[in-house]
């Protein structure tokens, strides 16, 4: 199992050194490796597995070496799916994925359920999940359960893209724009989505808001659409554009939008909220939640691990929205705005102050 492993990274690296570097491992013994499947399979087949090009080029795999490269990636993801489905069933542990902003729903949950797990003897594990990884971790059955959020068409329950999973939905947001372009540039107070090829935009490689652009541009969106700047992540793109290094516009939620008229959004101070017209195309929203895999709690008994933490955290939910969200007053803030309102220069004075 280890030679077919190392076969397969040696096939995705091209070379001994990259797969050793991957794998963590000495160059001599992944090369070793190879000789040796190299040798056994030119008796058994006729043909090495792989052949050296030359210094610094990457070994060049046979048909005998390609095809049994697609049988060890099958047998290896069939032999990780069967210990995983062993994992799940006993209940023995949880692998729990979520991104930075929902973090906090994940924490609240955990505290329900930490006594009982702890005697039980349940392992939760916790790890960061990045937004355009939150679907894709749980398909390929890396993690059990995620929080975090994913792009759906406005006033669709699900899509399509959803119907292989359970959704605990949080709260949806719509669509806009922050700018720090001139009223006289960009007038207001909305715009129609298909103006967006002309605006300068600052975008992100992935996220949600990535996820948007492909849905209504395509997936060759990045060369019809004007690049003012590319950024990692949500926090730095509105500190650029606040900075006014870079003239621009960006996607974000309807709630990070509506906040630049809040003095207490530091985030916002200085950017203007630009509305957007869906004048051709779906209307998309940002779906904030928890996700697994369809069926599977079912599957399981109602003290299953998955169904407590599950459960945990539509209790979670429903205490968040009563303390955010009180009578009258107007849908909760998204963990976006809580987590990035209030002035960190503030939150240091309120610190040293206790």
């Amino acid at each position: 199992m280890d030679q077919l492993r190392t076969l397969v990274v040696v096939h995705e690296t091209g070379t001994a050194l990259g797969a050793a570097r991957a794998l963590g491992r000495e160059q001599a013994s992944v090369q070793k490796q190879l000789d040796t499947m190299n040798r056994n399979f030119s008796e058994l087949c006729g043909e090495p597995l792989v052949l050296k090009q030359g210094r610094g080029k990457d070994v060049l795999f046979t048909g005998t070496g390609s095809t049994l490269v697609a049988l060890a990636r099958g047998t290896l993801g069939d032999w990780l799916d069967g210990i995983h489905s062993s994992r799940r069933r006993l209940g023995r542990s949880l692998m729990v994925g979520t991104t930075r902003f929902t973090l906090g729903y994940l924490a609240g949950a955990r505290e329900r359920v930490a006594g009982e797990f702890r005697e039980r003897g349940i392992d939760l594990k916790v790890g960061h999940v990045r937004t355009r990884d939150v679907l894709t971790k749980l398909r390929a059955k890396e993690i059990d359960l995620v929080c975090g959020s994913v792009v759906t068409e406005s006033g669709a329950e699900t899509s399509r893209a959803l119907d292989a999973f359970d959704v605990m939905e949080w709260r949806r947001s719509a669509v806009s724009l922050v700018t720090n372009l001139p009223v006289d540039e960009l007038p207001g107070p909305a715009v129609e989505r298909g103006e967006l090829a002309s605006l300068p935009l600052v975008v992100s490689a992935g996220g949600v808001m990535a996820g948007v652009l492909h849905t209504w541009f395509g997936p060759g969106h990045r060369d019809s659409l004007r690049i003012a700047a590319e950024i990692d992540n949500v926090n730095y793109g509105l500190e650029l554009l606040r900075s006014g290094v870079v003239r621009g516009c960006m996607l974000v939620t309807e709630g990070v939008a509506e906040a630049t008229g809040d003095p207490q959004a530091a985030y916002a101070r200085g950017l203007r909220a630009v509305g957007l017209v869906h004048d051709t195309g779906p209307t998309l929203e940002v779906l904030l939640g928890a996700f697994t895999r369809r069926g599977e709690r079912a599957g399981y008994a109602d003290d299953h691990p998955l169904n407590l933490l599950w459960n945990a955290l539509e209790r979670e939910k429903e205490r968040w929205r009563r303390e955010r969200h009180g009578p009258g007053e107007g849908p909760a803030q998204d963990p976006f705005e809580l987590a990035t309102a209030q002035d960190p220069d503030e939150g240091l004075r309120q610190g040293a102050g206790h």
